[in-house]
């Protein structure tokens, strides 16, 4: 090689390298790294690099605790998101007050920061990250910020540290390159690393940037990417954080369509929670109510709509009810998916249809062990089915959990988990049953008949009418 030649040519460098040096090669780009815990990883990619003076101000390894809680201050956990975001004003306001007399007219300033906990030596701990940026997309503008927390699901220390690393390099190349389109950027951040080694399960963005950015779809994304297989919302719509949300509470989950959500809906949910409540040890932990949207039941007419979506998670969040925005399927999955976020007991709300439907052996082909598996796999995590009762539409018999019947091969598999528990029956009067769906509803507000409004609950029908909701997806005639 002749001397003074750059060996970091695109043919013989890492990607993640070649997106560093890109960084290190823009000369508006300025700014500071702070990485605690195991997050020691990015900024020595952008030294790897070369060129790393025209990008790196200061970088920062607090390791230590105390000396930690010295510069940030005490917080109740080290890896967390308000410890990041301290970080963040901690790291950009000295930068920013250091150097903008001298290069504030020619710079974009950031500030990266991390926290993490990857596996440790011991082993059995929880393996998870909060990276943060703190940017100016424009010279002069006022920052932006840009959040995520992630599952590091390597199985070495040494492989978590390098997927967080690339990560870090990937998250600072995007908030300049692709600010404009925030769903671009995320797409991007898992470049080079991989979906099987990090799992992103939150994030939010804010500032300028991003002014007419709806966080709440860019959650709905990473689930339709498959960055997470689902995303968490609060009563109030804003996007949480599930491992710490739900972590060691009872929660109640309702899987369905909810275009729109219904009385039904409701009713069920109450006379599960009494059931739930009522078969709860003394000291349980708190209940959290949580209505279920999968992408397929997104997708059941044609495309995931952004304005359908959020009709959906506005209309539970005004009766109150957290949503969970998933990809998962099965029933076993979802199971297995509040168990990895440590919860305390599941209950899984559904009607007799749809516990007809778990004994169909056609969903389970791709298990080895066929039914058996997919439901040794639901209830070994403190799972409870409570079924609520149908009505026969052609005889009018009222079925329930305890009369349903199924193929006669599979009618001792239900019996033992009726026996034991595990498939519970709500109790509701033939007089107080009804029998409709979210289709129903939404087929009488397309035609215009005003007896939906006697299916959903008063705030309901306010919302949809003050609105518009589902009008424009009534199908063309």
């Amino acid at each position: 090689m002749h001397q003074g030649t750059n060996p970091l040519t695109p043919q013989a460098v890492d990607p993640t390298a070649q997106r560093a040096l890109a960084v290190n090669l823009d000369d508006t780009v300025y700014g500071s790294f702070s990485e605690i815990g195991a997050g020691q990883e990015v900024a020595r990619w952008f030294f790897a690099a070369g060129g790393a003076a025209g990008t790196v101000a200061k970088t920062m390894s607090a390791y230590d605790m105390t000396v930690s809680d010295a510069i940030y201050g005490k917080t109740g956990r080290y890896v967390s998101r308000e410890r990041v975001e301290r970080m963040l004003e901690h790291e950009y306001g000295l930068l920013h007050e250091r150097l903008a007399a001298a290069r504030g007219d020619r710079t974009r300033f950031f500030a990266l920061a991390d926290t993490a906990a990857a596996k440790s030596f011991a082993g059995g701990n929880e393996c998870h990250a909060w990276m943060a940026i703190r940017f100016q997309h424009a010279v002069g503008s006022a920052t932006s910020d840009v959040v995520l927390h992630v599952r590091l699901l390597d199985p070495t220390n040494a492989q978590q540290a390098d997927a967080l690393g690339r990560l870090g390099v990937n998250l600072v190349h995007a908030a300049f390159a692709h600010w404009k389109s925030p769903r671009s950027l995320i797409e991007t951040l898992l470049e080079h690393v991989g979906r099987d080694r990090l799992e992103i399960d939150w994030l939010r963005v804010a500032g300028p940037a991003f002014k007419d950015v709806d966080n709440r779809l860019l959650g709905l994304h990473l689930v339709r990417i498959g960055f997470t297989p689902a995303v968490l919302f609060d009563v109030d719509g804003s996007p949480l954080l599930a491992s710490e949300s739900i972590r060691h509470t009872r929660v109640l989950v309702e899987r369905g369509r909810f275009a729109p959500v219904t009385s039904l809906n409701l009713e069920m949910l109450a006379r599960a929670r009494a059931a739930f409540d009522a078969a709860a040890k003394p000291g349980a932990g708190p209940v959290r109510e949580i209505m279920e949207i999968t992408m397929n039941n997104l997708r059941d007419r044609g495309t995931a709509e952004d304005a359908d979506f959020l009709a959906r998670v506005d209309l539970l969040t005004t009766v109150g009810k957290m949503v969970l925005v998933s990809d998962i399927g099965a029933f076993h999955a979802l199971g297995e998916y509040l168990a990895d976020r440590k919860v305390d007991a599941t209950g899984l709300v559904l009607g007799v249809p749809l516990l007809r439907e778990l004994f169909n052996e056609g969903h389970y082909r791709q298990l080895d062990g066929g039914i058996l598996e997919a439901f040794g796999r639901l209830f070994t995590h403190g799972v409870r089915l409570y079924v609520h009762p149908t009505r026969d539409v052609i005889t009018g018999q009222v079925i329930t959990a305890d009369t349903l019947t199924v193929a006669p091969h599979l009618s001792h598999l239900l019996e033992h988990l009726r026996v034991n528990g595990l498939i519970l029956p709500l109790e509701c009067g033939p007089a107080d049953l009804r029998t409709y769906s979210s289709e129903d509803v939404r087929s009488r507000i397309c035609s215009a008949d005003p007896s939906w409004r006697d299916l959903v609950p008063p705030p309901v029908a306010e919302a949809i009418d003050r609105n518009g909701y589902f009008g424009a997806s009534c199908p063309v005639e």
